[in-house]
């Protein structure tokens, strides 16, 4: 066959529907399963994200703050569409839009015009600015442009613009979300410590958390307290606003002075302590008051070490009405426990994250069964590990470092469990393993609202509880002979 070019034209070979099913069968077998484990340059379906976009959500999270990519459009329209579908909100920032010749000759001259006009536009109080992977390529000194940008009189002295190296190619959200919280609040706190002042407030970093209703969980665990909290880097108004006709650039986030003052507060809590390392090693160094880092509450076990952090650190008792949230929550566990007692879980996650599903899981006296981290470390499976083995139900729990969403796939096909935890990515192998998926965590773009529901604290535990024993009872409603279709269950 040739066309009218006079070329020769290659036929399309048909794959055979045999062959076709064939190779579908066989990637649910342990013959299989060995050869992906020996993966190691593909990686497939990674459940992570990169460290820009760590970057960019707690650079939305300060009062005024304009998330400022320096890198590639493309790269900053990623960033911000995967924020707008997981919050159904509008995450506005901008990118001084290096191509071909920023790649070549360096990104001085965009960085600059882009500030200059961001200012000019948009006129924000402070521009937090991390990198893609170009500048970082090329080594683009940040420090060098930004001091520039300053004795040219592009940007006015009296808006901050800490800045953080956020390459793509290594790392994870995270791990990004740790360089730019660092960096904003060694900007905002330059030169305001004051010996002997103390705020009497508490400070609280809430590490990697997508969850706008954690957030309002932990303001109105402050008010319980009858105690001021400062949240560094609170998104609850930036992605949760009111629909009300008008439209704010910026919506919310810990204000300015607040964030510079929290140096000399009374005491800080990292619920992050692995999204948030370097910031909270570097607040123990230079923040006035005691310093405590701490799992994320996330069911029983763990919001009870969090109410007594802040009774020990704040001098204040923890209130009846908490005491009271605590025993519904109890009640609300043994009520449903049996639809979850001894059920099998595959889950995946940031570390902080997931050390919370599995405490909650065992509390339950369900099995944490695999448990995948795609960027997690030797010390990070030590800590699961010793959460597993402070329980019967943790026993079977096997830990898988460094994999991704396939290799999941390929646990879920030969060694089935009754559900999976996590975000969004994993609904098409759960599909597959024919089992729920229950969405946790970030992304979720394809239900709504769910980000507005707490997980932490006893209210949170409750959620979790709900969410998942109500699927099980769904799927059983749906499935059974009409004869055991009953009322009760």
């Amino acid at each position: 066959m040739a066309n009218n070019l006079g070329l020769e034209v290659k036929p399309v070979t048909e794959t055979p529907a045999e062959e076709i099913e064939r190779v579908a069968n066989w990637i649910n077998t342990e013959e299989y399963k060995e050869l992906n484990f020996k993966r190691e340059a593909l990686v497939v379906m990674p459940p992570h994200t990169c460290q820009p976009l760590g970057a960019e959500l707690v650079a939305h999270a300060f009062e005024g703050s304009l998330p400022f990519v320096h890198g590639s459009q493309g790269c900053a329209s990623y960033y911000r569409s995967t924020l707008n579908r997981h919050f159904r909100e509008p995450a506005p920032a901008v990118s001084d839009s290096m191509t071909e010749d920023g790649a070549v000759f360096g990104g001085q001259n965009n960085l600059h015009e882009g500030l200059e006009n961001c200012i000019a536009l948009y006129k924000p109080k402070m521009i937090s600015i991390f990198t893609s992977c170009m500048p970082e390529i090329i080594g683009d000194d940040l420090t060098a442009f930004i001091k520039n940008a300053r004795n040219k009189g592009l940007v006015p002295d009296e808006i901050p613009t800490p800045y953080a190296n956020t390459p793509s190619f290594n790392g994870s959200h995270i791990h990004g979300y740790d360089a730019m919280l660092l960096s904003i609040l060694q900007t905002l706190t330059e030169e305001k410590k004051v010996d002997g002042r103390c705020t009497g407030k508490l400070n609280l970093i809430p590490g990697f958390d997508a969850n706008t209703g954690n957030f309002r969980e932990y303001k109105r665990i402050f008010a319980e307290f009858g105690i001021e909290g400062v949240i560094l880097g609170d998104i609850s108004d930036v992605f949760d606003s009111p629909l009300d006709g008008t439209y704010r650039v910026y919506a919310g986030g810990t204000p300015l002075d607040e964030a510079g003052d929290s140096i000399n507060g009374k005491a800080t809590i990292s619920l992050g302590p692995w999204s948030a390392a370097k910031t909270f090693k570097w607040v123990g160094e230079n923040y006035a008051g005691k310093h405590a880092a701490i799992p994320m509450p996330l069911g029983i076990a763990k919001t009870d070490a969090f109410l007594m952090q802040i009774s020990e650190l704040m001098g204040k008792p923890i209130p009846e009405s908490l005491k009271a949230e605590r025993g519904r929550a109890v009640d609300a566990m043994t009520d449903a426990h049996q639809y979850i007692h001894g059920k099998k879980f595959a889950l995946y996650g940031d570390p902080d994250q997931l050390l919370g599903y599995i405490s909650f899981l065992l509390e339950m006296g369900a099995v944490p069964y695999h448990i995948l981290c795609s960027k997690g470390s030797k010390k990070v499976a030590k800590e699961i590990q010793a959460l597993l083995d402070s329980s019967p139900f943790g026993q079977q729990g096997k830990i898988y470092m460094g994999k991704d969403l396939w290799h999941m796939r390929s646990l879920l096909m030969t060694d089935p469990v009754d559900g999976l935890i996590g975000d969004t990515h994993g609904k098409f192998i759960a599909r597959d393993a024919g089992i729920p998926l229950f969405r946790f965590g970030f992304p979720v773009f394809d239900r709504v609202n769910l980000h507005r529901s707490p997980i932490i604290g006893y209210q949170g535990a409750i959620n979790m509880l709900s969410a998942i024993c109500n699927k099980f009872l769904d799927i059983v409603d749906e499935t059974c002979e009409e004869r055991q279709f009953e009322m009760m269950r």
